[in-house]
């Protein structure tokens, strides 16, 4: 086996040390770190766990003269290992490469990692172990500093009335211009919805008609635009845009889910802001949920002033 193909499948210590620059940097590793998560794009792969194995490589400057085997001044191996953990507890994700990718960026946010290599292997499907290797670079200048602010959005629940009401328009000017991005959450649509009798189904079926609804609602005021993703959301958030939740993608790849049915949209739209820490969400004629987890506060259809 040649020296390429030897690194290639070697562990990623032996990619730092063979693609190392000149300057000296120490290293340190996490060597076969075995996780049961449920991860996988395809559907058998969803509603069960499998093993993956993470083999990490952090790069990172000297230790100082000084450090004095003070374990506070090092990188240690629990930050590793809390950012693999970290990242599978925030959502459920559909790929191996995604996984890798945010683990390197959390680890890349110590003051002390260089340069991260992460390799990830599926260990359950098929012949072989399965996976993929990134190496990635951080920026010394930037470590420690906080870019921007993680937004605290306010949301509004609109029941159908509310969609359809003429203060519609006049509700949103108020909402946004407030200090918080906005975004607006609704129910079902009108029209009847299937009824399959199984639960999974049933669920994906409610979650569209959500999102038919949506879209319903953004066809009413163009400066709504309908999302589905965090980092639509977290990219809209920060760019002043006001979002329509569509809810059927983050509901389904949460790690844990909603306990709130999508027949229960404010239950559900509450569950959403708090994953979001929202400062308040307006709902528009209807009940308010007992327990939401962040404050709520009712307003008729008739209040024009918010």
């Amino acid at each position: 086996m040649n020296s390429e193909i030897s690194h290639a499948f070697g562990h990623p210590a032996d990619r730092s040390v063979a693609t190392a620059s000149d300057g000296p940097l120490d290293r340190i590793s996490l060597r076969d770190h075995l996780v049961e998560v449920e991860i996988g794009a395809f559907q058998a792969e969803r509603g069960t766990t499998q093993r993956i194995s993470f083999n990490v490589v952090v790069e990172v400057t000297p230790l100082p003269d000084d450090v004095d085997d003070d374990v506070d001044r090092i990188l240690s191996y629990d930050r590793v290992t809390e950012a693999i953990a970290h990242e599978l507890a925030a959502e459920r994700l559909n790929l191996l490469e995604t996984l890798a990718e945010r683990v390197a960026d959390r680890i890349l946010l110590e003051p002390q990692a260089i340069r991260v290599f992460v390799r990830i292997e599926k260990l359950d499907r098929g012949n072989g172990d399965l996976g993929v290797e990134i190496v990635r670079s951080g920026d010394p200048m930037g470590k420690g500093v906080n870019q921007t602010d993680v937004p605290h959005p306010r949301l509004m629940f609109l029941s159908n009335a509310g969609i359809d009401s003429p203060l519609l328009g006049g509700w949103i000017d108020q909402m946004a211009s407030r200090d918080h991005p906005l975004i607006l959450c609704v129910g079902a649509h009108p029209l009847a919805v299937p009824h399959t009798g199984h639960k999974m189904t049933q669920q994906r079926i409610d979650l569209l008609a959500i999102e038919q609804n949506a879209w319903r609602l953004a066809a009413r005021d163009p400066r709504c635009v309908v999302v589905a993703t965090r980092t639509e959301l977290d990219w809209a958030m920060k760019n002043g845009q006001i979002c329509v939740w569509a809810p059927s993608k983050i509901v389904l790849d949460a790690v844990e889910g909603p306990s709130a049915a999508p027949s229960e949209p404010v239950a559900l739209a509450a569950w959403f802001a708090a994953t979001f820490a929202g400062d308040e969400m307006l709902v528009v004629d209807q009940a308010l949920p007992e327990n939401p987890g962040v404050p709520l506060r009712a307003i008729g259809l008739e209040q024009v002033t918010l």
